[in-house]
């Protein structure tokens, strides 16, 4: 696994295993769907694309897996420019959502057939098809069909054919959409696991932003055909650069205001809805400027007792209080938001509030961002 403290750019291209160099795509000669992407993947990383439906990040699988050819830029893989290279030439490995099994062959010549196609002699076919269906821990499941398979152990299935010639890389393209929600997690880790063991380089593509923050060493937030962030999981959550980010990544809360002053690299915004708050400023950088601040739900404190100090405090109103098992998920009214929304976890302590009621809330202000607006 691919260990980052601060991202460093040209550290990263000098050790670059992928790289994508001011790579551009139009599908139409117009419109641009990746706008000059500039990206290295180190070997042995497992990187996410993650964003929203038309976002750019499944072109980019595309283009680095041969499926679509760049309209500007340069694909590099190992040190060699892939743009002119055939995808079955590529020393790639693919796993896409469906699985693309025969459903008239059993498991083993599935895996076998590809090896077949390259001319591999039928002792090559036969090790090499034990040892990937070994590796995914479906080596009892050679000789049946993929009817008589659950979707996750089709998905092994499809894993291990993509592994089959030990590929350089392996991209996957929304592996895991298919499958309910406790086999896909589950699937999460097993797929994470197998990475990890063969020290692969994975290339991941998903709209499902627990799955990146889940199985990623780091994860490329795409819109609009650009990389709006580019960080580990942990700095990706707590330290968003941008709104789009701070939303897409997990439950989010939003205040809207204006910057009254800027100092000591702590921003004074007026609140929208009433209330002056200290925020952390990261992309506003005057006075009278608009923002959008950013609290995440578990940051927000409604037990007096549990304030910090030098905390701030603003009054609420109870709109819903659910309990969700592990966590209780309160709903309120803060300075005009109608969805402020505060976790916090099932103790025996923990206060159960009544819709309607009214309450002070408090948070730190580090955990306040001031983002644009």
């Amino acid at each position: 696994m691919v260990k980052y403290g601060e991202y460093d750019l040209a550290e990263a291209q000098a050790k670059a295993f992928v790289e994508f160099q001011r790579v551009q795509k139009s599908y139409d000669g117009e419109v641009l769907v990746v706008k000059d992407l500039s990206l290295a993947i180190p070997r042995g990383e497992f990187l996410t694309l993650l964003g929203p439906s038309g976002s750019g990040k499944t072109t980019c699988l595309m283009m680095l897996a041969g499926f679509e050819t760049a309209t500007h830029g340069d694909i590099i893989l190992d040190g060699v420019s892939i743009n002119n290279i055939a995808p079955h030439k590529r020393g790639i490995g693919m796993v896409f959502q469906n699985y693309a099994l025969f459903p008239h062959m059993t498991v083993a010549e599935n895996l076998a057939f590809p090896l077949e196609v390259r001319k591999f002699s039928k002792s090559e076919r036969d090790t090499k098809v034990k040892r990937a269906l070994e590796m995914v821990q479906m080596g009892q499941f050679g000789g049946r069909r993929p009817a008589q398979l659950s979707g996750g152990q089709q998905q092994r299935v499809a894993l291990a054919r993509a592994l089959l010639t030990n590929p350089k890389l392996v991209l996957m393209d929304e592996p895991l959409g298919a499958l309910d929600k406790q086999l896909r997690e589950h699937m999460q880790f097993e797929i994470k696991r197998i990475a990890n063991n063969l020290g692969i380089t994975v290339v991941y593509v998903t709209h499902d932003q627990t799955e990146a923050l889940t199985m990623s060493d780091r994860v490329a937030v795409f819109d609009d055909g650009r990389i709006q962030q580019l960080a580990p999981p942990d700095e990706l959550y707590e330290s968003p650069k941008n709104s789009f980010v701070a939303q897409f990544i997990g439950e989010n809360n939003t205040l809207e205001g204006i910057v009254k002053e800027i100092t000591n690299g702590v921003a004074l915004v007026q609140l929208d809805g009433g209330g002056l708050i200290d925020c952390n400023p990261v992309n506003v950088s005057k006075a009278g400027e608009r923002t959008r601040v950013s609290i995440r739900p578990e940051r927000v404190e409604f037990n007096k007792e549990r304030f910090q100090p030098g905390a701030h405090t603003l009054t609420a109103e109870v709109l819903e209080f659910i309990y969700m098992g592990d966590i209780f998920r309160t709903r309120l009214r803060v300075a005009g938001n109608d969805n402020f929304i505060v976790k916090t976890r099932n103790a025996p302590d923990q206060v159960r509030l009544v819709p309607g009621a009214k309450i002070d809330i408090g948070w730190l202000p580090s955990d306040c961002r001031a983002l644009d607006a």
